[in-house]
């Protein structure tokens, strides 16, 4: 089992903070969109969507960096801009999806948002793996 873990360390520590990141996100979300925010407004709703964004990718910078690539990076500057620039990405492909499920397609916003996550989190995997905290 120590031997699998060791294997797989990064991408189960990843799937750890990813799972984590998700609740932040969806705690965020929900909290808004249950108290001051009204998801059947296009525009309400992408304000809910971007403040959940706002509170996961800071929790996730910090995770990430430090407990599943355990960055050694001493630029931490260039390393936090990247990682934002690739969750700005990431967020405009989850805004996307969200208009195009729950203002196009008519699916209730919280579902959306469950199945939008999965989509993002893979991303999200793929560029702080090869962009951000790639190993020298």
């Amino acid at each position: 089992m120590r031997e699998l873990y060791q294997k797989y360390k990064e991408i189960i520590r990843y799937l750890i903070v990813g799972v984590l990141t998700t609740v932040v996100s969806l705690a965020s979300y929900y909290l808004c969109v249950y108290t001051i925010l009204d998801p059947d407004s296009p525009l309400q709703l992408q304000a809910a969507n971007v403040i959940s964004w706002i509170a996961a990718v800071t929790f996730a910078y910090f995770t990430n960096r430090s407990y599943v690539f355990e960055s050694k990076n001493q630029n931490r500057l260039g390393e936090a801009a990247a990682f934002y620039g690739a969750r700005v990405a990431t967020l405009l492909m989850d805004m996307g999806c969200m208009f195009l499920l729950v203002t196009l397609a008519g699916i209730n916003d919280k579902i959306a948002k469950l199945l939008v996550q999965v989509i993002v989190l893979v991303a999200n995997y793929v560029l702080s793996k090869f962009l951000v905290f790639r190993k020298s």
